[in-house]
């Protein structure tokens, strides 16, 4: 779980949209392809929880379960060009999601149906920043040889929405 970076504050609860197959192992090779360069990268993160997926919403208390989510899935998703969070020496590298007409259906669905909570500015709808991360405390020095291992955009599907509870560490499929 990353908390839904940029800012990284701990969360209890989570949603999560999950990758079809093919792009998730797309994300996972790009992951194998950092660690193995000797980077900072979530391969080394061994949970059964660590899949990679978007985050859709983030609260610091429960949220309500189970959740009626009216969205359509699976949805086209675009994992597009890299991008950089944070500031320092050391940052968050992620793949910027192509925000569809699809995936902010399904984004205001989610929150529709969390209701009201303390998303991170990042995660309300006029400042959602939909994303993928690759690394974390990824050296600035380091980025363009990081850069160099990542493949072309990838093209997939958003296939579930899951529901990740830190104090228990259980995840949970919401949708389908």
């Amino acid at each position: 779980m990353d908390a839904g970076e940029p800012g990284g504050a701990k969360a209890i609860t989570s949603l999560e949209l999950l990758l079809d197959d093919d792009a998730e192992a797309a994300v996972r090779r790009e992951w194998d392809a950092l660690a193995a360069a000797g980077f900072s990268s979530l391969a080394g993160h061994a949970a059964a929880s660590n899949r990679p997926h978007v985050t859709l919403a983030v609260r610091s208390s429960p949220v309500p379960h189970p959740l009626s989510i009216d969205a359509a899935l699976p949805l086209p998703i675009e994992l597009g060009p890299p991008l950089l969070f944070g500031s320092g020496e050391r940052r968050v590298l992620a793949r910027a999601v192509v925000p569809s007409a699809a995936l902010l259906a399904l984004h205001a669905a989610v929150l529709r149906a969390a209701g009201e909570g303390d998303d991170p500015p990042h995660l309300l709808p006029d400042r959602w920043m939909p994303h993928v991360t690759l690394a974390r405390r990824l050296r600035v020095v380091d980025l363009p040889a990081a850069l160099a291992l990542l493949g072309p955009a990838i093209e997939g599907r958003g296939v579930a929405v899951r529901r990740w509870d830190a104090s228990t560490r259980v995840v949970t499929h919401v949708a389908p």
